[in-house]
């Protein structure tokens, strides 16, 4: 009988005394005179399986030659362990190399630094710490389709290569087909390159998943952005991906509803179905993670202005390197503060116009935007959103203040006057969710291949 690793301990009792085969890779092997043991994983589960095999076996002699990384085919008696550490195993009736690994294979068993190991990339998803983070992270994702499919949101595709830079911050990747090397300083001609204008790939897919919203009602993108920012921080990279919900007829209060609903469910989801991994960065990479974030799904959201957050840091006890004022951005560490004060998450709205784009929807005083952070403990801001601008003459009106063409976005501009409606989004970037669900700080270690300035390996 052939299976999964992971079928195997879903039906161990089951299975027990009955002949098994599997198919997998040697994570260690540790050989003795008349018998061996080989570290065995599949990756179809975060468990590995110890196989037991003597020299009853006529390829004993070969066996012991096995090297770690080595593809096998083991075919034996899953029985209950003798030994400690695990609670089963498998004796071995034969072992059959399948694909051999030399001496001087990478990913021996010991521990190797994060740093060397993103030299590695396409072979560090085989050691622990990675086998544990890529699984969190296909379970997150499918944790995210699952919730708003469930709540009736339409999955939209938005485009990769766009025209416009929905930000308004010009950090972007220019896409072109002409001959760079040929252009010598001339102006460039874009009416000679592929879409006949000037193209970049996205930083959001937000504008085109508005026009959606404004079909469908509740819609959200789930795919990669770009941002040409030569940032070297922990959680900055030029690829990563990006969730963007939009909801017609939804207000700021009502956007800050579905940001609380769908994280809880996500980081209920991963701790339910990732319960190995969950275990594993809680004893190696982050002590009390778990209780963290059980802590977050039981935790009612503060909601604060950002106002009234300046008001208490500047009467906090406390010597701040970047002095928080009114009209100014918060700094990471005014946002640590603020979410140990509240001892929680906190949403932190009506966010000065003047540091935020241009699409969010002006309040009543006019010095402010109905924009939201939502800031988490241990993280700083986890997600950003707005209820976005509906006036047509009001959005006209800020585009020209933050010098944001609109030659390009007529389309954009015509949604406000085509049965235009208050809608209201969201965005949060799925690594650094993951970094915040994984304990693992950095972003390069949190994606299959990190894309950094200066970084375009593989």
């Amino acid at each position: 009988m052939k299976l999964d690793l992971k079928e195997l301990y879903e039906k161990e009792n089951e299975l027990l005394e009955k002949t098994v085969i599997l198919n997998g890779w040697v994570r260690n092997h540790r050989k003795q005179k008349e018998f061996g043991f080989i570290d065995f994983y599949d990756g179809t589960c975060f468990k590995t399986l110890q196989i037991v095999y003597t020299n009853k076996l006529t390829n004993f002699e070969e066996i012991t030659k096995i090297r770690i990384g080595s593809s096998i085919e083991v075919k034996g008696k899953l029985i209950k362990s003798i030994g400690s550490g695990q609670s089963i195993e498998v004796e071995a009736e034969d072992v059959t190399l399948l694909g051999d690994s030399p001496e001087d294979y990478p990913m021996q068993p010991k521990r190797h630094t994060r740093e060397f190991l993103r030299s590695l990339a396409y072979l560090r998803p085989r050691v622990n710490l990675f086998q544990a983070v890529f699984r969190v992270r296909s379970v997150a994702a499918f944790a995210i389709h699952k919730y708003f499919n469930e709540n009736g949101y339409l999955y939209v595709h938005t485009p990769l290569i766009t025209s416009n830079d929905g930000e308004g911050a010009g950090d972007m990747f220019q896409v072109t087909t002409l001959d760079l090397e040929k252009i010598n300083g001339k102006e460039i001609d874009y009416k000679k390159d592929f879409f006949g204008k000037r193209t970049n790939l996205t930083v959001t897919g937000q504008l085109e998943g508005e026009t959606f919203a404004l079909a469908f009602k509740k819609i959200y993108t789930f795919g990669p952005t770009f941002r040409a920012e030569n940032s070297h921080t922990q959680t900055h990279a030029a690829e990563f991906w990006m969730i963007e919900p939009e909801i017609a007829f939804c207000d700021l209060n009502g956007d800050m509803d579905v940001m609380e609903d769908m994280l809880k469910y996500v980081v209920k989801y991963v701790l339910e179905n990732c319960q190995d991994e969950m275990n594993f960065f809680d004893k190696f990479v982050e002590n009390g993670l778990i209780e963290k974030l059980k802590k977050l799904i039981n935790s009612k959201f503060t909601r604060i202005t950002h106002e009234e957050v300046i008001t208490i840091l500047k009467n906090a006890p406390v010597k701040w390197e970047f002095t928080p004022e009114y009209g100014e951005d918060i700094a990471k560490e005014h946002e640590k503060y603020i979410t140990e004060y509240f001892d929680g998450p906190v949403f932190i709205t009506n966010w000065p116009k003047d540091i935020k784009a241009f699409y969010m929807k002006l309040n009543d005083d006019g010095k402010t935007v109905a924009a939201v952070d939502l800031e988490v403990p241990g993280a700083g801001e986890l997600m950003g959103g707005s209820q976005r601008e509906e006036n047509y003459e009001n959005l006209i009106t800020r585009m020209k203040e933050m010098n944001v063409p609109d030659k390009d976005l007529d389309w954009y501009l015509n949604l406000r006057k085509f049965g235009g409606c208050v809608h209201s989004g969201f965005g949060m970037g799925f690594e650094r969710l993951l970094i915040y669900i994984t304990g693992v700080e950095n972003i390069r270690d949190v994606i299959p291949y990190p894309r950094t300035p200066g970084n375009c390996e593989f």
